[in-house]
């Protein structure tokens, strides 16, 4: 297969509302125009980080408009996963007037914990029903069951995050991501694409996530933002459109 996507959108960006993103909002949507994109996420870190913006920052998130530079900007957060129950850092009432949130595992806010921890706290979120995405999920410390978890994923709906950054950043996490990746291809889970951007010139930029996802011969029908329709059919799942 000659492997050809037409990337929608980019929902794991940062801004400078968390201490270590250098971007604003805006020039992050202007990034994204400049390269194509129909939408932008503004999901900046949940309040259990230390840099993490104040919860004023989530509740007001709908002064934004709907579309900067011509991208539509959907209004989220990457909550951080607290416990082995699955807990999160943002409270539902907060979480319910989002339109994007990310669920992810982070050093420094959840403790190392064992194999069976971490599969205990992803079957949990797994039926969290405010709960969209998986991010970056193959971090060596917090490995989990995949065999067991990702259909689960599946089942419930859940999208599972390939994180461009992971391969730099978190660079251990590579033969995880890509094993995580394999088998949503064996389950039919479906998965996005994000940057994971801390600066705007990394909005839309996922050159080693398509390069893994080709050498797995992925199904582009399972990237949710790989096309415009596939990316529409979420939003509309949602309630939402470009």
């Amino acid at each position: 297969m000659s492997y050809s996507l037409s990337i929608a959108a980019d929902l794991h960006c940062h801004t400078v509302a968390s201490d270590h993103a250098y971007s604003t909002v805006t020039e992050l949507a202007q990034a994204a125009a400049a390269r194509g994109l129909l939408a932008i996420g503004c999901t900046d870190h949940g309040v259990g980080i230390s840099d993490s913006p104040h919860i004023w920052h989530f509740e007001n998130l709908h002064i934004l408009p709907d579309h900067i530079a011509g991208v539509r900007v959907l209004q989220g957060v990457e909550a951080n996963v607290m416990d082995y129950t699955g807990a999160l850092d943002m409270p539902d009432s907060v979480l319910d007037r989002l339109q994007v949130v990310i669920a992810s595992m982070h050093r420094g806010v959840l403790r190392e914990g064992t194999e069976e921890e971490a599969t205990a706290a992803w079957l949990a979120i797994a039926e969290n029903p405010r709960v969209d995405m998986i991010g970056h999920s193959g971090t060596p410390a917090y490995r989990y069951d995949y065999e067991r978890v990702i259909p689960v994923f599946g089942k419930t709906g859940k999208i599972v995050e390939i994180n461009d950054n992971t391969f730099g950043a978190r660079s251990s996490s590579a033969e995880n991501c890509r094993t995580i990746a394999a088998l949503c291809k064996k389950y039919r889970v479906r998965v996005m694409i994000n940057s994971d951007a801390h600066y705007h010139e990394q909005v839309g930029r996922f050159p080693r996530c398509l390069r893994m996802l080709e050498e797995l011969d992925f199904p582009p029908e399972l990237v949710v933002n790989g096309s415009r329709e596939n990316f529409e059919r979420f939003l509309s799942e949602k309630g939402l459109s470009l």
